[in-house]
C-alpha cells in the first residue's frame, strides 16, 4: 500500500502533515484531486519532516515566551487609578480590559481579555490578586492595586 502525507486534516485518517498508508485508488481518486493528501516520494517526506521538525521548534520556543511573560507578570504590581466615593467604593469599575490595557502599558505584554479572569469586575479601592492566563496552561497572578484617582 502506497503511503500518502496528509496537506490538511482529514477525518479518519489523521492532521495534516502525517504520514498515512492508504490504497493507491484512494489516493489518486479521492485524496490528490481534492488536495488533502500527496504521495509520499522520498523528497515530500523529508519536507514533510523538516516542517515537522520547524513546527515543534516555533512551539518550544512560544511556550518558552510564555514561561518568561508569566513569570515577568507574577513580579508585576499594576497601579489602576478610578474615582471612588468616600467609601471606598468605585463609582464605575475595574474589567478585565482594563486590566490587559494596564499590564500592555506597563510591560508590553498583550493578553486577551478573555484570559483574564475575573469573577466579576473590581468595584473597591485595594489590593487585588488576578489571575491571568498568558498561554495555554501557562498561569500568571498579577497584584493589581486599585487605587482612587485624584
Amino acid at each position: 500500500m502506497p503511503q500518502a502525507i496528509l496537506t490538511q486534516d482529514v477525518d479518519q485518517l489523521g492532521e495534516r502533515g502525517t504520514v498515512v498508508e492508504v490504497s493507491a485508488g484512494y489516493l489518486r481518486n479521492y485524496l490528490v484531486p481534492r488536495k488533502l493528501a500527496q504521495p509520499a516520494t522520498k523528497g515530500a517526506l523529508e519536507v514533510a519532516q523538516q516542517r515537522k521538525a520547524a513546527a515543534e521548534r516555533a512551539e518550544r520556543e512560544a511556550r518558552g515566551r510564555a514561561q518568561e511573560n508569566a513569570a515577568l507578570l507574577n513580579r508585576t504590581v499594576l497601579t489602576i487609578a478610578q474615582q471612588a466615593g468616600d467609601d471606598g467604593r468605585l463609582f464605575g469599575s475595574v474589567t478585565a480590559q482594563d486590566v490587559t490595557d494596564a499590564i500592555h502599558e506597563a510591560r508590553g505584554i498583550r493578553v486577551d481579555r478573555r484570559k483574564v479572569q475575573l469573577e466579576e469586575p473590581i468595584r473597591n479601592i485595594g489590593t487585588h490578586m488576578v489571575v491571568v492566563e498568558v498561554d495555554d496552561g501557562v498561569f500568571a497572578t498579577v497584584k493589581t492595586m486599585v487605587v482612587e484617582e485624584n
